[in-house]
């Protein structure tokens, strides 16, 4: 049986960007900005291809995280400061796909 990968701990890194700690060890690095930017809700997202509804430049440059909370036990929904919250982001999709790490952005471009 596989073990889900979840979040042992959050904090703010720096303004802006956020930090999890997840339970492999990894250490994910998070700016909000793109966070919000790749919102996998279906007005965000296509649920079919993936390719993204909204223009990246179409976010507010001072985008802010309201509130986050936990979704059953596979996610996390963010409230941003733009009225957006119906992003359902999973600790799949954030421990793999949206961590903007150094290692993980080095993974991504090979």
């Amino acid at each position: 049986m596989n073990e889900i990968i979840q979040p042992k701990d959050m904090d703010w890194i720096e303004n802006g960007v956020l930090g999890i700690e997840w339970s492999d060890g990894h250490k994910g690095v998070y700016p909000v900005r793109y966070l919000r930017q790749h919102c996998p809700c279906a007005a965000c997202t296509d649920e079919w291809t993936g390719e993204l509804r909204i223009k990246p430049d179409a976010i507010q440059m001072l985008i802010a995280v309201k509130d986050i909370e936990p979704v059953g036990r596979y996610g996390l929904r963010f409230r941003w400061s733009d009225g957006h919250d119906t992003g359902i982001y999973s600790f799949s999709l954030l421990r793999h796909k949206f961590c903007r790490c150094p290692a993980c952005k080095a993974a991504e471009s090979k």
